[in-house]
């Protein structure tokens, strides 16, 4: 271990080479089922420059690389390492707000940049991003999008990697590799033997001058390669930074409570709202999650379609009050009713809540210490299904029903959903340990069965989701042997 201490801080200093046992440890486990593993070291880059040496190092030595970008806490498994000797690269230094452009609605950042850190920011610029439903102030805005955590906003949920743009990646054979429109301009020599990447801020300051976006994700060519680092887990690439298409910040914005006894009188109000697109937030919560969001006691409506109607530059008032007259109109077809207010909440509190990252502790943890999440795509008509075959399990399991937190969000403009399961436990409870693995076992195993799509396939599910298609898995081994032909990046995740 001493030879490979030494040779990173030729890399990156030794102030950037950290192997106290107690770090080492905090990066060996999470709040997932993945089997704890302590890394050889952990390293903390400062710019593109320091990732490449390490990558390129990785390969001279074959010593694992797992990227991390987010503080703790942790509950995908994906930043435990799965290899022996591995080195975790902490990204969290890389935290600068490179640009952003009210004009072009754009903004591009590093990984170590949190929600937290780039909301006010943008909000200065009159922007904002869609953020998924309460991400940890220790969340990086590129570990979220990269992953494809859904967006409270099916509106300008263009695609399911939405709201990325254009992005640069070390490779996993150490090549720097940018894609998008800010690929095509970033080379300063057509002959092969002479390419060498423009620094990106001079890219940046020749397209000022001609009012170019960053916006265009697709290429370079007919390759879209930022699709490959879509929920990949670090196995493809190390990003470096990347461009996010940002909102115009709202003048006037509204939130609105549904509430309902059934999940399914919800389902066609909620198709119908999907299809005119007067709103921006939409999601459908359970009353368990809703008590567990606002830190309550009281009794919730069992379940809650919360929206919000926004005013911007033009007539922002009276646009969203004959939005909210035309929808109220639409809810009383469905036998549905807009509330500013439910028993125990207030539509003004649940949309701060959703605008906002989560407090302190992190809402899935207040209740019992930890949380498993069991989460997937599917479309909206079948959610109440799933949620039925959940509850059958969870009582075959003898686990509270009354404990599941449901959270469905429909995405890609309301093409696709996704359903979460949100099952608090006492960590230091070693029986109710066991009964959880045991139930989040059986339900990933029904719910796949069923039809669930695991996306995001995180610990056993990537099994899950590789079995049922052999010749994707074929594909994606080949596609890593290209990008990284030594599997230094994240091994053992995914198929690799």
């Amino acid at each position: 271990m001493a030879e490979k201490k030494d040779e990173l801080i030729k890399i990156i200093g030794a102030e950037n080479v950290i192997d106290d046992p107690a770090t080492l440890d905090g990066y060996s486990r999470d709040h997932s089922f993945t089997a704890p593993k302590k890394p050889l070291l952990v390293v903390k880059p400062g710019n593109a420059d320091n990732v490449q040496g390490i990558v390129k190092w990785a390969n001279q030595t074959r010593t694992p690389l797992v990227p991390v970008s987010s503080g703790e806490p942790h509950f995908r498994g994906d930043s435990v390492p799965a290899s022996e000797g591995a080195v975790i690269v902490d990204l969290r230094g890389m935290n600068r707000i490179i640009m952003m452009d009210r004009r072009n609605r754009v903004a591009i950042v590093e990984p170590g940049v949190t929600y937290s850190q780039l909301q006010p920011e943008l909000a200065r610029q009159g922007m904002r991003l869609s953020m998924p439903l309460l991400p940890r102030t220790s969340k990086s805005v590129l570990a979220s999008v990269l992953e494809r955590e859904p967006i409270t906003n099916p509106r300008y949920a263009w695609s399911l990697s939405e709201p990325l743009r254009c992005l640069e990646t070390v490779m996993g054979s150490g090549d720097i590799f940018r894609t998008g429109e800010l690929a095509g301009a970033s080379i300063s020599s057509s002959a092969r033997e002479d390419a060498k990447l423009i620094p990106l801020e001079e890219v940046l300051e020749k397209r000022r001058k001609t009012q170019d976006t960053a916006l265009y994700q697709y290429g370079p060519g007919q390759f879209n390669y930022h699709k490959l680092l879509g929920a990949a887990q670090g196995t493809m690439g190390i990003v470096t930074w990347a461009s996010l298409r940002c909102e115009v910040l709202p003048k006037v914005q509204k939130f609105y409570l549904v509430p309902s006894e059934r999940l399914d009188n919800l389902i066609g109000f909620a198709y119908k709202l999907l299809r005119i697109r007067f709103h921006d937030e939409l999601l459908l919560l359970n009353g368990s999650n809703v008590a567990s969001i606002l830190g309550l006691k009281e009794k919730i409506a069992p379940w809650v379609l919360i929206f919000a109607l926004a005013g911007r530059d033009l007539l922002p008032d009276e646009k969203v009050a004959f939005l909210e007259n035309d929808i109220a109109d639409i809810a009383g077809q469905f036998g549905l009713r807009l509330e500013s207010a439910i028993p125990g909440a207030r539509a003004e509190q649940v949309g701060q809540a959703v605008l906002n990252p989560a407090k302190e502790p992190h809402w899935k943890l207040r209740a019992q210490g930890s949380c498993q999440d069991i989460f997937f795509l599917t479309t909206l008509n079948r959610a109440p299904e799933f949620v039925t075959a959940m509850r059958s399990v969870a009582e075959a399991c003898k686990y509270p029903v009354s404990d599941i937190g449901v959270y469905i969000q429909p995405t890609h403009l309301g093409t696709s959903c996704h359903v979460e399961f949100n099952l608090p436990y006492d960590p230091n409870d070693q029986a109710e340990v066991a009964r959880m693995q045991g139930l989040f076992t059986r339900a990933s195993e029904e719910l796949s069965k069923q039809g669930a799509f695991f996306s995001r396939p995180y610990g056993m599910w990537a099994d899950l989701a590789y079995s049922r298609n052999a010749e994707h898995a074929s594909l994606s081994r080949k596609l890593k042997a290209l990008f990284d032909p030594n599997n230094v990046l994240n091994p053992g995740k995914l198929c690799f």
